[in-house]
C-alpha cells in the first residue's frame, strides 16, 4: 500500500513545492509525488492529463491518494465526481490536505454511502462555482481596465504577487488563517482579496503583476 501526492501545477497557481510543503505541514508523507505541470484545470479532463493517466495506471486497492483539494482531480463537477468515485471503486483512499477530509469505500451502509456521495458532489460543485466566479471576475476587471485605463494614478501597489493572489482564490475551502500561513500574507490582505477578487486583480494589472 503506497501513499501518493497528486498536484496540478501551472504558472498561475501554487507551485509543486507549495503543495508539498502544505501537505507535509498537515502531517502527510508520500511514497510517490505525481504532478501535472502547465495543464489547465478547467479545460483538460483528469484522464487526459499526462500524469493524470499515469496516476490512474499506478493506483491500486489500499493505496492512499493525497490532494490539496478535490478541484485537483478534474476540470469540472462531472470530472471531479467521476474521478473520485472511480478511485473509491478501486479501493483507493482519498484524503484532502485542506480540512483533512477522507473518502473511501469502507462503508457498505446505503445511507452512509449516500451521505458520502452527496458531500463529494457538494464539494465538487462548490469548487467549480468558485473557479468560474473567479475567472469571470478576472475577465471583467481586465476588460474594464483595457477599455478605461488612461495611465493615471494606479493606487497603492499590491502587497501580494500574482502567485499569492492565485493561491488565495484557489484555496476557497480553507480558513483565512490557513491561507495566510500558506501564502505568507497578512490576514487583512487575504480578507481583501477574498472579499473583492476583481479589485485585487485590477491592482495587479495596473502594476504589471
Amino acid at each position: 500500500m503506497a501513499i501518493f501526492l497528486y498536484a496540478r501545477v501551472s504558472t498561475s497557481e501554487q507551485t509543486l513545492g507549495h503543495q508539498k510543503t502544505q501537505a507535509e505541514k498537515a502531517g502527510f508523507t508520500f511514497d510517490h509525488v505525481i504532478a501535472d505541470h502547465g495543464v489547465s484545470g478547467v479545460s483538460v479532463l483528469m484522464r487526459d492529463r499526462p500524469e493524470g493517466r499515469r496516476l490512474f495506471d499506478m493506483l491500486r486497492a489500499g493505496d492512499t491518494l493525497v490532494v490539496r483539494w478535490v478541484d485537483r482531480l478534474g476540470r469540472n463537477y462531472a470530472d471531479v465526481t467521476d474521478t473520485i468515485r472511480e478511485f473509491i471503486r478501486r479501493g483507493v483512499i482519498i484524503r484532502t490536505v485542506i480540512n483533512n477530509m477522507t473518502f473511501d469505500g469502507s462503508t457498505t451502509d446505503p445511507v452512509q454511502m449516500a451521505v458520502r456521495d452527496s458531500l463529494i458532489a457538494f464539494m465538487a460543485a462548490t469548487a467549480q462555482a468558485q473557479a468560474e466566479a473567479t475567472k469571470e471576475a478576472q475577465r471583467a476587471a481586465i476588460d474594464q481596465l483595457k477599455a478605461k485605463h488612461d495611465g493615471s494614478y494606479k493606487g497603492r501597489k499590491p502587497s501580494y504577487t500574482r502567485d499569492q493572489f492565485s493561491q488565495v482564490v484557489n484555496m476557497a475551502g480553507a480558513s483565512v488563517s490557513e491561507i495566510a500561513k500558506t501564502t505568507g500574507l497578512s490576514r487583512q490582505t487575504v480578507y481583501r482579496i477574498k472579499e473583492d477578487p476583481a479589485a485585487a486583480e485590477k491592482a495587479l494589472y495596473l502594476w504589471g503583476g
